[in-house]
């Protein structure tokens, strides 16, 4: 459920007309998805092992630090605080306010406090208790869950006489660049599915059950993120999801309104809320345990490494990836920014913990692997490739943002000089 909260959340909702305007034929729509999952199922092939070898709070912060050099280590994990898991927050927060919107309108700057207080709502259950922090994410991942599979079963049956005349639309060819610009919010709306390696340290028989959650909780976002999209264009067909008439934020609630009538948008946008806030609350759970286990080895602020007397909670990491986050907000405001910024900086990461698994079974045959990844070298490697020829489109169609995760990244470099 960890693993399920933190990748269902905003994207399903918002990032589903951005893809089709970049990809306006059905089928390749759906490859896009299908591609999302099995990139993800490659990575987490790869992190299995890894987790599994290594199991202890920080993810691929650990496995850089063994595979490589601490330095390589610190900068991912640099990039994963401050880019990724701070970013996806932001992000996150800025998406809760756009499905608010179906309710009620607020302007810009009730939007932006509205992100901010909601991002600090989370922070203070997670940093009162990380098992508060579990039991919010457990419910919040079951009721999305129940209520996403009610949209797919449900909305078909009361929406058949309103659906799109013509769902498939008229096609379109499909460029390369297309494919790989659209692979952008398709990363994002999988990002979270490594959340369970990043608490490995707490997990109870790591060896047998972190594998476990990566896969179980991978399929079944997988599937139903497939039959979401097969409802939303059954609603409103690809030609108006991929022409822009609805724009990125307000295909989920035009498909709701289509399938339910006039309150079928406020159904989505209640479904949308429930959702995101469960992800955001997952992704400040998981988040600061990077900063933790880099500060318990000297290489972040020696704060990070508190832990509250009470509940065992690295409480400061979380306050701190939390004003991150906050900071965010303020200098992106719109969705579509801080979404490739923080896709971008994923796919740095994730082509870096991927290229040690090969090094750690050069350097480290002998150590003990409770899981070993599944089509090694072939599957890795492709995954590799792939996650390189995305970073490439993403660099030709939004270099503002990616220019800005690697900002990020190379200000790591003088920060390790001064804390060694």
């Amino acid at each position: 459920m960890l693993v399920v909260s933190s990748v269902i959340g905003v994207g399903i909702f918002l990032t589903p007309g951005g893809v089709a305007e970049h990809l306006p034929s059905p089928l390749w729509f759906c490859v896009a998805w299908l591609a999302g999952g099995a990139l993800s199922l490659a990575g987490a092939l790869a992190n299995a092992e890894l987790g599994a070898m290594f199991p202890h709070a920080g993810g691929n912060y650990v496995y850089l630090r063994a595979a490589y050099h601490p330095m390589a280590g610190f900068l991912v994990g640099w990039l994963q605080f401050f880019a990724i898991f701070a970013g996806t927050v932001a992000t996150l927060a800025a998406g809760f306010t756009l499905s608010l919107e179906s309710f009620v309108e607020l302007g810009s700057g009730a939007n932006l406090a509205l992100a901010i207080v909601l991002i600090w709502i989370a922070t203070a259950v997670n940093a009162y208790a990380t098992r508060a922090g579990a039991v919010l994410n457990t419910v919040t991942a079951y009721v999305k869950v129940a209520a996403l599979l009610a949209l797919v079963v449900l909305g078909p049956i009361l929406g058949h006489d309103r659906a799109a005349a013509l769902p498939l639309g008229h096609g379109h060819g499909v460029t390369l660049e297309q494919f790989g610009a659209a692979l952008s919010p398709v990363v994002f709306s999988y990002l979270g599915w490594n959340a369970s390696v990043y608490v490995a340290g707490e997990i109870a028989e790591p060896g047998r059950n972190l594998p476990r959650s990566l896969f179980y909780g991978l399929g079944i976002c997988t599937v139903i993120y497939l039959a979401i999209n097969a409802t939303y264009v059954y609603a409103v067909g690809m030609d108006a999801l991929s022409g822009g008439d609805h724009g990125m934020p307000a295909v989920a609630t035009v498909a709701g309104q289509v399938l339910f009538g006039e309150r079928g948008s406020g159904v989505i946008a209640a479904m949308m809320l429930i959702s995101i806030f469960g992800s955001l609350n997952a992704n400040v759970l998981v988040g600061p345990r990077i900063a933790y286990a880099m500060a318990h080895d000297g290489l972040f602020f020696g704060s990070a490494a508190r832990l509250s007397k009470a509940t065992g909670t690295p409480w400061v990491a979380v306050v701190a990836q939390s004003i991150v986050a906050t900071v965010l907000v303020v200098v992106f405001r719109e969705f579509p920014r801080v979404l490739d910024y923080t896709t971008f900086a994923i796919v740095l990461a994730t082509i870096a913990d991927t290229s040690a698994l090969y090094v750690l079974r050069r350097r480290q045959p002998h150590r003990e692997r409770p899981y070993r990844a599944w089509g090694y070298p072939i599957v890795p490697m492709l995954y590799i490739l792939a996650n390189v020829a995305i970073a490439f489109a993403m660099m030709r169609v939004r270099p503002s943002e990616c220019l800005a995760s690697i900002g990020v990244l190379l200000l790591g470099v003088p920060v390790y000089a001064l804390l060694r």
